[in-house]
């Protein structure tokens, strides 16, 4: 937050303020936006910044002058104090980001001590009604805002008075390209406020309630499961699939290839989320991946066109593809993502073990006694196998499968707490999951999109 000293913009006439509410103005018209940009630039050391995702620029009138200016807009991909305090996993983070708004710029265009509590005051006001801003604008309603003060400059007692916790200090770095940071010697200190009730328990929970659902589909970059030197080698051996194109294609099957089974990796489920994955793929990525040529103006080297990638989809063939990634996966066996089995074993059902073992090699990894299959006692096969689950401190990067017996929310949290994922078997008599996962699975769509039917041509045509 930064306060001016004097403001030229301002009528002669000092306002009290005395017995006329505070009200919140969105700017929308390009003279607004120009005035906006002006006063920013002027009180504030780092202007207005470069607005990114969805932004609002909100004004504080009174008596009919602009007495605050705040500029709302994407919250940070990764915050470590944040995402801790959140308690969220990392693939929860990566779609549910867009749930977090950032409050980039807090300018008052007032005299100091001219109103005592203002910034307070106006702070207060502003997160009481910016879900419903955010919601009209965008939407979706946000759950939790963030901001940071600067800490030689200001304390943040405004923050606080308005009901804002400090979470910690940054380390002093800014970002300065899609890949890399630099330090900037200016350590800020992280504030948060939650924008509704349990809004923290929602944004780690399972299943998001509807109204918040459509903030649920960011564009995030997902979960990267695989490092740098494997980049490299899956682009080595994606390179042997027989290229059923022209020869003289400007992008190689390799590099194609690689990022659509980098985007499918990192969670990314159709061609068109697949190419957004790959527009934010860092510099040292692309470079793994020979990428021909650079982008106009830039250092960054150029990424195929969708287009492209899908009329190379659309000829490939599927079954060498798969063979060649396959041969890949199996070499690399034991530093990808891990499958893990649960499953129990019992002796006339009084005596038996929980456990849980590696798809491919049935190798062991955890094991807990049962005493029997069924049954509500603490140590039934469900009770078993969700205390050795809780044994287990990080999953991520790792699937559970199991049967119908496990298919319990307590089993679903206790995984996904933990950073993973689970795929658990539904039977007939479980109506409700069922059809939530039918559903569920009619929503997803289709890696390529259906070709448009031409004129004239049967439905049955091949």
């Amino acid at each position: 937050m930064k306060t001016t000293k004097t403001n030229p913009d301002r009528h002669l006439k000092r306002s009290s303020l005395s017995g006329n509410s505070l009200q919140i103005k969105i700017i929308e018209t390009k003279k607004d936006v120009a005035r906006f940009t002006k006063l920013a630039k002027q009180f504030h050391y780092m202007g207005e910044g470069c607005p990114a995702g969805d932004t609002l620029r909100m004004v504080v009138v009174a008596d009919g002058e602009w007495i605050a200016l705040l500029l709302w807009g994407s919250a940070c991909y990764r915050l470590k104090h944040r995402d801790e305090w959140i308690g969220w996993t990392d693939q929860q983070r990566a779609a549910r980001q867009k749930l977090v708004v950032q409050n980039r710029r807090f300018v008052l265009l007032t005299e100091p001590g001219e109103h005592p509590n203002l910034a307070s005051r106006i702070l207060g006001k502003v997160v009481r009604e910016l879900p419903a801003f955010w919601l009209e604008r965008f939407g979706y309603e946000p759950l939790l805002a963030e901001t940071f003060s600067d800490i030689e400059a200001r304390e943040g007692t405004c923050y606080k008075a308005s009901g804002w916790t400090a979470l910690g200090k940054t380390k002093g770095y800014s970002r300065h390209a899609a890949d890399f940071y630099v330090p900037n010697d200016r350590p800020k200190k992280l504030w948060v406020r939650e924008l509704r009730k349990n809004a923290t328990e929602l944004l780690r929970s399972i299943h998001l309630p509807d109204e918040f659902k459509k903030g649920a589909a960011s564009d995030a970059d997902g979960v990267m499961p695989i490092k740098a030197r494997q980049i490299e080698s899956l682009h080595e051996a994606l390179c042997k699939v027989p290229d059923p194109r022209a020869k003289n294609c400007v992008y190689h099957i390799g590099a194609i290839l690689s990022i659509v089974a980098m985007g499918v990796f990192s969670g990314h489920k159709d061609l068109k989320a697949i190419m957004r994955f790959a527009e934010r793929m860092t510099l040292p990525q692309r470079k793994k991946l020979a990428l021909p040529g650079f982008e106009k103006g830039s250092r960054y080297k150029k990424i195929p066109s969708y287009t492209a990638v899908y009329n190379l989809l659309t000829q490939l063939d599927l079954d060498a593809f798969s063979q060649v990634l396959s041969e890949w996966l199996a070499q690399h066996r034991g530093t990808l993502p891990v499958a893990l089995a649960m499953d129990g074993k019992f002796i006339r059902d009084t005596v038996g073990l929980v456990t849980l073992a590696e798809h491919d090699t049935n190798s062991p990894v955890a094991m807990i006694d049962a005493s029997q299959k069924e049954g509500e006692g603490e140590r039934c096969e469900l009770k078993a196998s969700q205390k050795m689950l809780r044994r287990h401190d990080d999953l991520t990067n790792t699937v559970i499968t199991a049967d119908a017996l496990d298919c319990q929310k307590e089993t679903a949290r206790i995984i996904v707490d933990r950073g993973g994922e689970y795929c658990i078997q539904v039977k007939d008599n479980q109506k409700t999951i069922r059809q939530e996962a039918e559903l569920s699975a009619k929503e997803l769509s289709p890696l390529l999109a259906r070709p448009k039917k031409r004129m004239g041509e049967s439905t049955d045509a091949r």
